[in-house]
């Protein structure tokens, strides 16, 4: 069900949102819509869904994606969690709020972008991991070309 899950909110949704509204009415420009849906369901849903889950159930992020047993580490997951949550909102919130959706994306490319390099320097990934990298940095390219079409 991750894997379901992780593709639908970072690759299919995102993409069907903006053809849906691509062939819904003419759109000047495709670059804004890229931002728009990718915030929304990448940054917004796709965090606060993760950080709900990193709150409500720790262990999975730390045992089953960094093979962490140790019970400290769920204090540090629910934090994770917490911002998670933060952030999403933001992107949620950003489909009502336009101008929210550069500083959105901008913290989504550094975040996932960041966490997708540092998920490639373990060798020991698992599969869940493999899926977090991919979708992680697939996520970090699309909002950087979202970012620099927009401050371009």
């Amino acid at each position: 069900m991750y894997y379901v899950i992780v593709a639908g909110l970072m690759v299919v949704l995102p993409i069907a949102s903006i053809v849906i509204e691509w062939l819904s009415g003419p759109v000047a420009d495709l670059v804004p819509l890229i931002g728009k849906w990718f915030v929304f369901w990448a940054v917004g849903v796709r965090l606060c869904a993760a950080g709900i889950k990193q709150i409500v159930q720790p262990e999975f992020t730390a045992r089953r994606i960094f093979g962490i047993e140790e019970p400290g580490a769920m204090k540090v997951v629910s934090e994770l969690g917490i911002s998670n949550v933060a952030i999403g909102a933001i992107g949620i919130a950003s489909l009502y709020f336009p101008s929210w959706t550069l500083p959105a994306a901008i913290y989504g490319l550094i975040f996932f972008g960041l966490a997708g390099v540092r998920h490639l320097g373990n060798r020991k990934r698992n599969a869940i991991e493999n899926m977090a990298t991919a979708t992680d940095l697939w996520a970090a390219l699309v909002l950087a070309v979202y970012v620099i079409g927009a401050i371009g």
